[in-house]
């Protein structure tokens, strides 16, 4: 459930960051995106690569733009540092596996913590 999670978000993030060109722009981005690079709005989060490629071919050099808006919204809504595998650049797409690593290892934490508590209750209870 927790990866959904992640996608919904990030599903939410490219829509804000789209949405910064103007809502019916971003419609005829997703469009183009189906169309032209056979990737639907909900295939993104698994195809996250060929978004990137898409969006470089579909804007050029504005790319980064919109994925700078895009991975501060990410980052808004996951919180929290990511950890980097390495200390060169990064692509889009290493930000957003990097995200939810980050994402997905704190609400696993998260599940264990809550599982240690209510065992500890349950001890107390006894």
């Amino acid at each position: 459930m927790s990866r959904k999670d992640f996608d919904k978000l990030l599903l939410e993030a490219v829509d804000e960051g789209l949405s910064s060109v103007g809502e019916s722009s971003k419609q005829a981005i997703y469009f183009h995106l189906e169309k032209s690079f056979s990737i639907k709005r909900e295939e993104i989060p698994c195809k996250i690569e060929v978004f990137e490629h898409s969006i470089k071919r579909i804007f050029g050099l504005g790319a980064d733009f919109l994925e700078v808006l895009i991975m501060k919204r990410i980052h808004e809504k996951v919180g929290g540092r990511f950890k980097w595998r390495r200390s060169q650049d990064f692509t889009f797409a290493e930000y957003v596996a990097a995200a939810r690593r980050s994402y997905l290892a704190r609400k696993e934490t998260k599940k264990m913590t809550e599982g240690m508590v209510q065992c500890d209750q349950m001890t107390v209870e006894r």
